[in-house]
């Protein structure tokens, strides 16, 4: 066996075996993949030696073998009948086609086996052919997850930050350099390029983190001067798990690595959420507090203006009686 590969996403395991085929000239190699997320299946072991087989003149010729149907060819679903149907009820409805050709082309649509059969029915609506086969999903009903992007060997932080987080490949060599700032490797959705991989640490003055998930092996042979290497002990049940191997030193820094599941936070993060609730919520009770005093001043300027109001309005009327006795006094006088 040469290599492996295995996957540190959850449900996928990948493992390659390359053996040298014997008795052919040059040395063939032989190279089987098995991928038990995808279901690929492998090919039969040669058989042991035994009695000669039947020469292929005796035999005859091989079958030759099924052709796989093309996208026409596969079958459609009911799913697939009733997306038909629903466009032509809109081109009757449309005006497009007649009571008689939708009652014809719905006996054609729920008779159809393949997408082939379908094609014809929407060919002169708009919209074109039929529907298309739907992407090849996994026994638990998954699609096939996207390659992962490739970073580079070495992930180098001088006075600042780097990460590396979510589906990444992870080399079978890899290099953490920090001078004074932090690298953090997230590898609880990477892919592993083999079984084993090393992740090599330079650390000084910062700090080394890597974040791995359950079910994964740490072995550490790192170095630390004046510093801190703080690795988890609670090995996982398989047998033969993935391994990560961490070697190199820090100096007056801090090589860590964590075992966290998918979507845990960390306790920093956590903290840090918890100190933005608080101050969100110190804040939304200011802006309470700012609201209340702003509806108080304005009920107290509404206050003020309706008894000034009251004021002018007593203050007419007032006038107004003085007018009428003064008049009054001057009719009685002539």
């Amino acid at each position: 066996m040469d290599g492996a590969t295995g996957s540190l996403a959850e449900g996928s395991t990948c493992v390659s075996m390359v053996g040298a085929a014997g008795g052919s000239a040059g040395g063939l190699d032989t190279t089987y993949r098995v991928c038990h997320d995808v279901g690929v299946n492998l090919p039969d072991p040669p058989s042991p030696a035994g009695p000669e087989r039947p020469s292929d003149a005796a035999q005859g010729p091989e079958p030759a073998p099924a052709a796989r149907p093309g996208p026409g060819g596969m079958r459609a679903s009911d799913a697939d009948r009733d997306k038909v149907a629903d466009r032509l009820r809109e081109a009757l409805a449309d005006g497009r086609i007649t009571a008689e050709e939708h009652a014809e082309r719905i006996d054609a649509v729920y008779k159809a086996k393949t997408y082939a059969e379908l094609e014809p029915v929407l060919a002169d609506l708009p919209g074109g052919g039929g529907p298309a086969p739907s992407a090849p999903v996994d026994a638990a009903g998954r699609a096939p997850a996207a390659p992962p992007r490739t970073e580079p060997g070495t992930a180098v932080a001088i006075l600042t930050e780097t990460k590396r987080a979510g589906r990444w490949l992870v080399e079978p060599q890899s290099h953490a350099n920090v001078l004074l700032g932090k690298v953090m490797l997230d590898l609880r959705q990477a892919v592993l390029s083999q079984r084993e991989v090393t992740i090599n640490c330079s650390c000084v003055l910062g700090e080394v983190e890597i974040i791995v998930p359950p079910g994964v092996r740490v072995l550490c042979s790192a170095t630390a001067v004046l510093g801190q290497v703080e690795i988890p002990f609670d090995d996982p049940e398989d047998p033969d798990p993935p391994t990560v191997r961490i070697t190199g030193f820090t100096l007056l820094g801090q090589i860590g690595v964590r075992r966290r599941a998918v979507g845990e936070a960390s306790l920093s993060e956590r903290v840090k959420q918890i100190a933005e609730e608080r101050v969100h919520d110190h804040l939304l009770g200011h802006e309470r507090r700012r609201e209340a005093v702003r509806d108080a001043r304005e009920q107290h300027r509404r206050a003020v203006e309706e008894a000034r109001e009251e004021r002018i309005r007593s203050r007419d009327q007032r006038r107004e009686h003085l007018r009428e006795l003064r008049d009054e006094r001057r009719r009685h006088r002539h």
